[in-house]
């Protein structure tokens, strides 16, 4: 069975809050007096829920890769 690596991207990421509102994988976490999302689990077997953070993700933070 495939697995595949979940990772957020912080220089992109705008702590918009898209990602969590679609899948409970996603946590904001305070960075630098912002917040940033950071993916809880960040090895999974299955993409589930982490795709559809991907298609709100509004500046293309999120990645998924397999291993």
């Amino acid at each position: 069975m495939a697995k595949y690596n979940v990772s957020v991207d912080e220089e992109l990421c705008i702590g918009c809050g898209a990602c969590i509102s679609v899948c409970d994988n996603f946590d904001l976490v305070e960075k630098n007096d912002s917040f940033k999302a950071k993916a809880k689990k960040t090895v999974v077997a299955d993409i589930g829920c982490n795709k559809d953070a991907i298609d709100v993700c509004p500046v293309d933070a999120i990645k998924i890769e397999e291993r």
